[in-house]
């Protein structure tokens, strides 16, 4: 069968994660994260590929939707931020850091109920900026456009333990954070596979 310029035969399928509904490329280092929706799973999938060649390094399944991963600068990490609102009262969610050398990943968040993560961002090698919804939404009319941004350090990120970031770590200022039209995000993650399926099926052709 031939194959599209402008994706696989079959769609994004063959990624194994349903709908693409978030895509982080990290071009240094040749590592793309896709976050999606599986119909058939209870759990969120995240899987980490090779981004010239699609071929999956790993994959796990979140409790929470995704709404954020960021590859650390230096170190054989990802971020990922997961969380909903449940409906009644919490917005609840979890940290996860994946080690991409042994597929371990870690819920650094020690409340149990967590939070939700909607936003992450390397500063430095050391220092991770977190964007989180509030704990709640009692008596607060506009807890689901704002959110808290906290600033957390650790030396090294590898060695940091499971359930280890209390509400000291993730204390931080309230600033806006309207939240995506799912919709949309699933438009650029589908745009950016787009965009990387292009470049890998042109390399063939520069090599002739």
């Amino acid at each position: 069968m031939a194959t599209s310029n402008e994706h696989p035969p079959d769609g994004w399928a063959f990624l194994g994660i349903g709908d693409p509904l978030l895509v982080v490329h990290d071009e240094r280092r040749d590592l793309l994260a896709v976050a999606g929706t599986d119909a058939h799973s209870r759990t969120t999938p995240v899987a980490v590929y090779n981004s010239r060649f699609f071929v999956r390094r790993t994959l796990i399944g979140s409790r929470f939707p995704v709404h954020a991963m960021a590859f650390h600068p230096r170190r054989p990490l990802l971020a990922i931020g997961t969380g909903k609102y449940d409906g009644g009262y919490f917005f609840e969610g979890e940290l996860l850091l994946m080690n991409l050398k042994t597929g371990a990943v870690a819920s650094l968040i020690e409340h149990e109920i967590g939070r939700q993560v909607l936003g992450l961002e390397w500063l430095d090698e050391q220092s991770l900026r977190v964007l989180m919804a509030p704990s709640d939404d009692w008596q607060d009319e506009a807890a689901h456009e704002y959110g808290h941004v906290a600033v957390v350090g650790r030396t090294d990120w590898t060695a940091v333990p499971a359930q280890s970031l209390d509400g000291g770590d993730l204390a931080g200022p309230r600033i806006p954070a309207p939240r995506p039209d799912p919709r949309e995000a699933a438009q650029r993650a589908a745009a950016e596979l787009r965009s990387l399926w292009q470049a890998r099926r042109a390399v063939p052709s520069q090599n002739l």
